[in-house]
């Protein structure tokens, strides 16, 4: 499997950074409850209807298989059991699913205990958890082997919690070594033919999100991802929704410097972006460096959207210990905590060299 080729494919550690360089490496994941992520739905179980929400927490394994785990000592088919998000296999996560109320007793979920997975708690609801169905995440991150200055990391700590970061698709999106991407390319070229939906998925999201990380290094390195441009479209904080900005007045600079309004990338699909003028301009000039990605993402029915360029984390938290730092902060859904970390550090796996 050969990689995208051209100066468009940037490893995620050479995307251009909004806060400077790096404060030193560190360890990321060397334990997997160095890495704790719990789940924020956003609201309460029904407490009655037809179907589960189990709160289950998971060490070490990733969500579709723990999924698969729960359908099979419930009984049920797999496609019955749904979740909000995919969580990453090194950690501790905590995160709901849900299953259609099994007609006998409930099943012993102690019994899969032993495979890393507890079911800490089980709630009657009514329907079936769908994907996206949730407010956020909260994040407890050890760094390992990481010594920063205390001086420069509050600073630092200051200015994510004052200004924001660069709201990046994470690296997990695009695959080991951007494999995802190449498969993408291959799809759109023909190459690849009849993949599974699954994979299908996994491979236009990454292409989408690469276009997107594009437009934001783009415009990081132009010294405007954090303000407002005649035919931008701007996103309204702690929402989804969005609308185009053909001029810019002092009302929307100023809503932007008080981080109520953020300018957004295009998530490419059918028709044309909703931008306009050198916006639109450059967010095209990106695409066309990918050659046939926009018309194969048109062609497997993504629609145009957009997504924020700018990412918030005001309760941005950390100590420094004997171990090394531990931070915690909450972001909305979508949003990676790997994007945090790099205006931080620079970072190595468990398992790496």
């Amino acid at each position: 499997m050969t990689h995208p080729t051209g100066p468009t494919w940037s490893p995620f550690h050479a995307l251009p950074r909004a806060h400077g360089a790096p404060l030193g490496t560190g360890r990321l994941r060397v334990e997997p409850a160095d890495f704790e992520v719990e789940e924020v739905l956003g609201f309460p179980p029904d407490g009655d209807g037809d179907h589960l929400l189990l709160w289950v927490r998971k060490t070490d394994q990733n969500t579709e298989w723990v999924a698969g785990r729960l359908a099979a000592t419930a009984g049920v088919d797999p496609k019955d059991l749904g979740y909000a998000g995919l969580k990453d296999r090194r950690a501790v996560t905590s995160q709901w699913f849900s299953l259609p109320r099994p007609r006998e007793r409930e099943p012993d979920w102690s019994a899969l205990a032993v495979e890393g997975i507890e079911v800490l708690a089980v709630h009657p609801h009514r329907r079936k958890l769908r994907r996206g169905a949730l407010a956020g995440n909260r994040f407890r991150i050890r760094v390992r082997n990481w010594a920063p200055d205390p001086d420069r990391l509050a600073e630092r700590i200051t200015a994510i919690r004052t200004l924001g970061v660069p709201n990046y698709f994470g690296e997990q999106r695009f695959g080991r070594n951007g494999a995802n991407l190449a498969r993408a390319d291959a799809l759109f070229h023909g190459a690849i033919r009849r993949p599974s939906r699954h994979q299908q998925g996994l491979w236009l999201s990454a292409a989408r999100s690469q276009v997107f990380n594009q437009v934001l290094a783009a415009r990081l390195t132009r010294g405007d991802w954090d303000r407002p441009l005649p035919g931008d479209c701007l996103n309204l904080d702690g929402s989804h929704s969005w609308f185009p900005a053909d001029t810019i007045d002092d009302t929307l600079r100023g809503r932007t410097a008080r981080l109520d309004l953020h300018p957004t990338g295009p998530l490419w699909g059918r028709g044309d972006p909703p931008s306009q003028g050198e916006v639109r301009a450059l967010e095209d000039a990106v695409a066309a460096a990918h050659p046939g990605w926009p018309a194969g993402l048109a062609r497997f029915g993504l629609e145009q959207d957009r997504r924020a360029l700018r990412l918030l984390v005001p309760d941005l938290g950390w100590d420094l210990t004997d171990r090394g730092c531990e931070l915690a902060f909450e972001l909305p859904a979508g949003a990676y905590a790997t994007a945090v970390l790099r205006e931080l550090m620079d970072w190595g796996q468990a398992g790496e060299d």
